[in-house]
This record gives C-alpha cells, sequence and structure tokens, in this order.
C-alpha cells in the first residue's frame, strides 16, 4: 500500500484524477460507454473501488464523472455502492494492520470511546457519513480501529453516504459547467449538510422519546408533584443524593428501612476499621521486642472490644442522622419504599401508609452480604459482615469463607484476638483482583501469624456431628474436614434489587444482578435512577458518594444538561496488615487487557520511615505509558497505603506525570516519600548510557580545559547509545534524580 502510495506521487498518477484531465476527456469517455456501457461501468467501479480502498485522492472527481458518463440514477447506483465496498475495504485493512497495536498502546484511553462504538456506533457513523466536511478516508480508517462491526460500517455508510453521493453525482451531470470543486458546495450547501448531520441525533432522540412514551404509556402521570426527587436508602449514595438536591433547594424525601447512615456506618467501613485498629494494637504489642522493648502484655475483654466498636458507631451516628439531614432541608422518613408507578412512592411508617408523588426517583438501597447455596450454610446461621457486630464472646475456632478484601480483614482481626482462624478460598489465591505479587505479601504475613490459608479449596456442604460443625472442602479431589465454632460467610454482596417495586415496574438488572443503567445512571424510565451498591460496578463508599452526584445532578437538571457517570480514577484499599491501595490499573490487567506499560517499582525496605517504624515492608509499584510518565495505575502494599495512594489519584485525575511527582518536595522522614521515589525509579530507567558518557565527558572538559571539540565530536555517538542505565540502588536514584 506505501508502494503504490509512493508510485501514485512519484509517477504523478493523480493528474488522471483532476477535474481539468477529466473534462478534457469527457466526449471520449462517454464515446466509448455508448459502445461498451457494461465493460465501461465495471471498469469504473474497478478504479473507484481500489481508489477508495487504498485513500487516494480522486474518488471525488470520479464521483462528478459518474454523473456526466452514466447519469444521475445510474451514477448514483454505481458510486453508492463502489465507495461502500472501497470504504469497507480500507476499514478492514486498517483494523488488520493497525488496531491491535493502536489498541495495545492507548487501550484505556480509548476504552470509553470503544464503549460507545459497540452501544451507538450507528448513530456516530451515520452522523459522520452526513457531513462531507469530515474526510471520508479518515472516516474509514479510524473507524478500523475501533470494535464496530464490518457488516454494521457498511450498511450505515452506504446508507449515511447516499444524500453526499447523490449532490455530487447531480453536480456531475452538469461537468461542461464546473470549474472547481469548490463551486460544488457553496457556503449554503455545506450548512445544509451540517443540519443534516444532526439528523441521527434528532432520530435518536425521537427513537428514545418513542420508547419512553411506550413505557410511560400504562401509568398515570400526575399534573403536579409533590417532591422534586424521592431517595429510596440513607447509606452513602442516598444521603449525598439527598444532600445535593436540598443544597440547591430542591424538594426532597429520603426513605430508610432500617438504620440512616446504611452498611459504611453501621455495618461495614467503620465498625471494621475500629476493630482493625484495636486488633493492630493488639499485634504491636506481641512486636514489643522490635521497639526495643523487653516485653509487653495486653489484657483484653472481647466483649468490651465490641462495645468500643459500637461507641465509635455511636460516636459518628449524627452525621447520618435524621436530625441533621432534617435541618439541611431533607423530609427523612423511617420505613418501607415501595415504588409504585415512575411518579410515585408509597412508604410505610409506623403511622401507616403515604403516597408520595415526585418528579424523580433515585434507587440507593445498596446491598447485602451474599450466601452461597452449600448445603448445610443456612442451617448454622453463619456470620456475614452485617451480623459478626453482634458478637460478644471470641470464636475459639473461626473458618472464613472467601478471599476477598472482607474476608482478608476479618480474618486477620479475628486471628489477632486469638481466634485460630483457617481461611477457605476457591481460587488459587487470595485478592485475586491484585497482583499476584501483592497476594503473595499478604498471605506471607497471614502465614507469619498463624492463619490457615487454603486456596484452591471449594466448600462442598456443611456437617454436624456430636454438636460439633464442620466444613467440607474439596481440593484435588480429596475432601477436608475443618472443625469450627462459628463460620464467617464473606464471599462477596448482592445487591437489593428486590421488594420495593423493581419488578413491578420491569426495570431490569444486568449479569452482576445490580439495576441496568445508562451512562447517566437512568434506569429504563428516563426519571427513574440509581446509585451506590444497587447500581455497581464498584461497591465502595467513596464510589457510591461519588456516582450520588451524578444521579441527584441529573435527575434534577438533566432536562437541560446530562452528565456521563465518570469511572476512569477509582481507588480503593484493603485494610489488611500490611495495607493494600490501587488506582487504575494493575499488572494483570493490562495483561488481560493488551495494554502496553512500562512498571517502576520502589521497595519500601529502602524507605527511611519505614525502618524507622519496623515497616518496612511491601512496595509501590507504578504503571507508564512505554516512553512517557503518564501513570496508567499504582498499586502500593505497606503501611498506610490507603492514605498514600491519594497523591497518584489526584495526578492520575489532573494529568500530572511522574516528573511533576518527582519535582514535588516531599516531607523527610516520611511514607509519602515513597511516591517521590518511586518516580525516581521511573527517571532513572530513562536515562541512558549515552547521556551519562556525554555528561562524564563534558565535566571531564571542565576541569581540564581541553577544548569542547573532543565533546562534540562524541555526540552523535553519544546520542545513539540508548542502553538502559542499571537500576543499582532505587531510593539513591530517587534521591538524585
Amino acid at each position: 500500500m506505501v508502494a503504490l502510495f509512493v508510485a501514485f506521487l512519484v509517477f504523478d498518477v493523480g493528474h488522471f484524477f483532476t477535474l481539468a484531465y477529466f473534462k478534457s476527456q469527457q466526449a471520449t469517455i462517454s464515446e466509448y460507454q455508448a459502445a461498451y456501457p457494461l465493460q465501461t461501468a465495471a471498469i469504473f467501479i474497478l478504479i473507484y473501488v481500489v481508489l477508495t480502498a487504498l485513500s487516494f485522492p480522486g474518488a471525488t472527481v470520479m464521483t462528478l464523472v459518474a454523473g456526466a458518463v452514466f447519469g444521475l440514477w445510474w451514477g448514483t447506483l454505481i458510486v453508492s455502492f463502489a465507495s461502500s465496498i472501497g470504504a469497507t475495504l480500507a476499514f478492514i485493512a486498517a483494523r488488520f494492520v493497525l488496531r491491535d497495536s493502536i489498541q495495545r498502546k492507548f487501550g484505556d484511553r480509548l476504552a470509553a470511546i470503544n464503549a460507545g462504538i459497540e452501544k451507538e456506533g450507528p448513530f456516530y457513523l451515520f452522523t459522520l457519513r452526513l457531513v462531507p466536511v469530515f474526510p471520508f478516508f479518515v472516516i474509514n480508517l479510524a473507524m478500523g480501529l475501533t470494535p464496530i462491526k464490518t457488516w454494521t460500517f457498511y450498511w450505515v455508510s452506504q446508507l449515511g453516504m447516499l444524500a453526499g453521493t447523490i449532490v455530487y453525482v447531480n453536480a456531475g451531470t452538469e461537468l461542461a459547467k464546473i470549474n472547481s470543486l469548490s463551486g460544488i458546495l457553496s457556503p449554503a450547501l455545506l450548512a445544509s449538510f451540517v443540519l443534516l448531520g444532526f439528523f441521527p441525533l434528532l432520530a435518536k432522540w425521537f427513537v428514545n422519546a418513542v420508547k419512553a412514551r411506550r413505557i410511560y404509556a400504562r401509568w398515570p402521570k400526575p399534573k403536579r408533584f409533590d417532591r422534586n426527587v424521592i431517595v429510596i436508602g440513607a447509606g452513602s449514595a442516598g444521603l449525598v443524593t439527598a444532600y445535593i438536591a436540598a443544597a440547591v433547594k430542591a424538594r426532597v424525601t429520603l426513605v430508610e428501612k432500617f438504620q440512616m447512615g446504611g452498611d459504611c456506618l453501621n455495618t461495614g467501613c467503620v465498625p471494621s476499621k475500629a476493630l482493625i485498629r484495636t486488633a493492630k494494637f493488639l499485634s504491636d504489642a506481641r512486636r514489643a521486642n522490635e521497639f526495643g522493648i523487653t516485653s509487653a502484655r495486653v489484657d483484653f475483654d472481647f466483649a468490651q472490644v465490641m462495645e468500643r466498636v459500637q461507641r465509635i458507631v455511636t460516636t459518628i451516628a449524627p452525621h447520618d442522622s435524621v436530625e441533621r439531614y432534617t435541618k439541611l432541608g431533607v423530609d427523612c422518613l423511617i420505613g418501607e419504599a415501595k415504588i409504585t408507578s415512575p411518579w410515585s412512592v408509597d412508604v410505610i411508617t409506623e403511622a401507616g401508609k403515604r403516597t408520595l408523588t415526585t418528579k424523580n426517583i433515585v434507587i440507593a438501597a445498596g446491598g447485602r452480604p451474599f450466601i452461597p447455596p452449600i448445603p448445610g450454610l443456612r442451617e448454622i446461621n453463619p456470620l456475614t459482615s452485617d451480623t459478626l457486630w453482634g458478637l460478644r464472646k471470641l470464636p475459639a475456632r473461626l473458618v472464613v469463607l472467601g478471599g476477598g478484601p472482607i474476608g482478608c480483614e476479618l480474618a486477620q482481626c479475628f486471628a489477632r484476638f486469638g481466634s485460630k482462624v483457617t481461611q477457605v478460598e476457591l481460587l488459587p489465591r487470595l485478592m485475586v483482583r491484585e497482583d499476584a505479587d501483592v497476594s503473595t505479601i499478604v498471605m506471607g504475613k497471614f502465614n507469619d501469624e498463624d492463619i490457615t490459608v487454603l486456596v484452591e479449596h471449594k466448600a462442598a456442604r456443611v456437617e454436624i456431628e456430636n454438636e460439633q460443625k464442620f466444613l467440607v472442602a474439596e481440593h484435588g479431589g480429596k475432601e477436608t474436614r475443618i472443625p469450627f465454632d462459628e463460620l464467617l460467610c464473606a464471599v462477596g454482596r448482592a445487591a437489593n434489587v428486590t421488594g420495593y417495586g423493581l419488578e413491578e415496574l420491569g426495570i431490569p438488572t444486568n449479569k452482576a444482578r445490580t439495576v441496568e443503567l445508562n451512562e447517566y445512571l437512568q434506569t429504563n424510565y428516563p426519571n427513574i435512577y440509581a446509585a451506590g451498591d444497587v447500581a455497581g460496578p464498584f461497591q465502595f463508599t467513596h464510589t457510591a458518594s461519588h456516582m450520588a452526584w451524578y444521579a441527584a445532578v441529573n435527575a434534577l437538571f438533566g432536562r437541560f444538561r446530562k452528565f456521563k457517570v465518570d469511572y476512569s480514577v477509582i481507588p480503593w484499599a484493603t485494610f489488611t496488615d500490611p495495607e493494600v491501595a490501587r488506582v487504575g490499573l494493575n499488572e494483570q490487567e493490562a495483561r488481560e487487557k493488551n495494554i502496553a506499560c512500562e512498571v517502576s517499582r520502589y521497595p519500601l525496605s529502602e524507605l527511611d520511615r519505614a525502618v524507622t517504624d519496623e515497616e518496612a515492608h511491601g512496595f509501590v509499584k507504578v504503571l507508564t505509558t512505554p516512553g512517557s510518565d503518564r501513570i496508567l495505575g499504582a498499586t502500593i502494599v505497606g503501611e498506610h497505603a490507603g492514605d498514600l495512594i491519594a497523591e497518584f489519584v489526584v495526578a492520575m485525575k489532573h494529568g500530572l506525570g511522574l516528573n511533576k511527582i518527582l519535582g514535588t518536595i516531599h516531607t523527610y522522614p516520611t511514607l509519602a516519600e515513597s511516591a517521590k521515589f518511586a518516580a525516581g525509579v521511573w527517571k532513572k530507567a530513562h536515562v541512558t548510557q549515552g547521556q551519562l558518557d556525554f555528561l562524564a565527558a563534558f565535566n571531564t572538559y571542565m576541569r581540564d580545559d581541553s577544548g569542547i571539540g573532543p565533546v562534540l565530536g562524541r555526540l552523535p555517538a553519544l546520542i545513539r547509545d540508548k542502553r538502559p542505565v542499571p537500576h543499582g540502588d532505587a531510593e539513591g536514584a530517587a534521591r538524585t534524580s
């Protein structure tokens, strides 16, 4: 293709496809066409397809000639098929030659485009085809890099280019009167094409309006609404939604079935972190000799520990209370909500049932621990992250089912309190969403703390013999019987999608069993939104709050402008010891998505503050675009990793690269310096041996004043020397950089 293109230019083949040449040959071509109509059409189609497939110039002039030679109707028919076939061949060529490498290199940045093309590619392509301001050959090549299907590309292109084809072919029927291509497309005609480009958008709006009208048809719409928005669920997503609505003076009602604050306050983040803090204290006491203390003894009452956890919850509860939100302007109702129509919600409270009408509804019903259908499991009433807070007696033997974040955090906690903990995980390692080296560190720590970790063990059933409970797990074709006093089920969470009207309204759920939403967080009813755990895809408190902003703003102001929810920079942390925190890609995800990256790793064993704190374990790992300091993701394993990840979150959100982090002063000695030193590792990896040799030669010149000629003479060879410098001491390199 390149050779043909060069030949096209070198041998000036392009002059055969100019308007002037065709006008000079018009009579000859017309005579040939009259004598050999089918042969002429076949030759014309072949030339047109080749030009278009190779993205050569000349297709526009060929379209004019089609009108002059074949007339309006036959010319339109011939050009319509020839141009579409040629465009599809160019599309296939771009896909075959370029798509894999482009997606591999820029896959993270193209993710949103790919998702949009997969969902609404025909609309995008149709719009571009209707507006000849966009060069069609560019569209052919660009669409080849996307996931749009070949057949879809073909038929949409043929339909979308038809209007422009007719205009050009019709102009070609008057070829003798045309002196330049600019004479065809007047400003008025171009403006018409641009307006025509809005047709798919109008069509999309019309289709959506028809769908909405159809789905609302069976529901009578009130003439007036009591409220601007009703929020179902007072967890993180619901509270933030209600807060925003009240802040902009909307009338909002917040309905909560159980406790204000939801899972995070009452059974999740807050109590678990309170428990982890006490467990950490016990662990530090057992490590007394590491801090120069001969011994330390800590006596504790587990019941008092759990009472402390409840005290912490009670202390924070006013932040999420009915009293506070009522003062903010939110109408808070404790009761059970039931959506009875797109504009009405029944709320059953102690005082009776109330029917409320509303312009919009935001579902923030949260989630609950998932209990798998393992024979005998429900019969023993297993503990979950919701129910374990009622414990006042420490279980002597605890089985933790599940190796995810919740299971790992609580397994380590109870082991530090003195339970004999056995953790059972179906997959090959704990925390499988993280890189293997992360799992290795965490599992090593668990082993040091006498936690029995059984990976690749499938829980088969729960048995009771002589009042003794056993978990029977399968591994390698054999069964293992694990005795326990309590079993904690921590295999994940399920969204609350039943019991409050979704089924009756026909609001669908997706494969993950969360509410199916579009990019604006709308359900199939445009005025009903969802946010938080019930919506997915991330079941974190901070993402629930993040989604709530979009749900609130789109519900209240979406008539004028809507915002697509942004999941591009989502951090999370697992609060084991050591902590694990991440934002963006990790290595295994980069491999799975075929995204090229460079990895810079800084070991915390070399960080002064980690050494002084006796926490010199773990690492900071940063993924960057090859040859660039642009951050694709970061993983931190170590003390306070959940706090340290924030610097990388800010950098990724605002497009700051590792050079910016490296150029920022960090207080010494702090754990935060690890981010700068990781940036230093990256910097040193991008210093070549040639650059260092040049600096050595330059400084030699500065010492002996022998003239700069020898230095400049060596410069070309040094520039070509791209050998990387051996890493050596990572912290020293970072400091020097």
